[in-house]
């Protein structure tokens, strides 16, 4: 079998962002395009303290299967919150009927206590409300939280929309809690936005990142 060598001619190595350089169809030709398995940056939002709430309302399409939200510091004004993530399915209100479970581990800081536990208050069944993420976060200058959710195949109107998130947070009573969260998001629309909120008070600082996965 022959071997061919790159024309140089032929290679395109012109910087594009959130690209890669790979084979073309051409006999020997480069191009800059999306590699499978790569992850791509969307967008980036910085809380300030000025609201309660995160919205990521633009971008979630058919463009990627699979999405991944991070949150890195999240830090809220009041102590003891909740931090909770809802949907929206097509209308202007982010209130997609969900199924989920919710389970976690901890440990304190003292080393007396620990456990993995479900957690019953934290499921729902068929429910619009938000789905809780994670508890009792402390607003110390040290306390906050940081985690990840995939959202699978959002542009669906076949089947419905599974999501996963995993959380740790500094507990208000000097608790490490690991937190697991899944469910799907039930319906035949499909889910084009996503909000993530604290149940008291604003969010005092945090960076939020939405990704598309190819």
């Amino acid at each position: 079998m022959a071997l061919s060598k790159a024309d140089f001619n032929n290679i395109n190595v012109t910087a594009v962002a959130s690209k890669k350089l790979k084979w073309n169809s051409a006999a020997d030709g480069f191009e800059a395009g999306d590699v499978g398995g790569s992850i791509v940056l969307l967008s980036t939002q910085t809380a300030d303290g000025s609201g309660t709430a995160i919205t990521f309302d633009s971008g979630i399409d058919s463009t990627y299967n699979t999405y991944l939200f991070k949150y890195i510091n999240i830090h809220p004004q009041t102590d003891n919150v909740d931090f909770n993530v809802n949907f929206r399915d097509g209308s202007t209100a982010y209130d997609a009927v969900k199924t989920t479970h919710y389970f976690y581990s901890y440990h304190n800081e003292s080393g007396s206590e620990a456990a993995l536990t479900y957690y019953t208050s934290g499921d729902l069944a068929q429910g619009t409300g938000v789905q809780l993420l994670s508890g009792s976060t402390g607003n110390g200058n040290d306390e906050c939280l940081s985690g990840e959710m995939f959202l699978y195949n959002p542009s669906s109107t076949t089947f419905v929309t599974h999501f996963m998130a995993i959380n740790n947070t500094y507990h208000k009573a000097d608790y490490s809690q690991n937190r697991f969260v899944g469910g799907y998001c039930d319906g035949a629309a499909a889910i084009d936005g996503v909000q993530f909120s604290i149940s008291s008070g604003n969010i005092d600082s945090g960076t939020f990142k939405m990704y598309g996965i190819t």
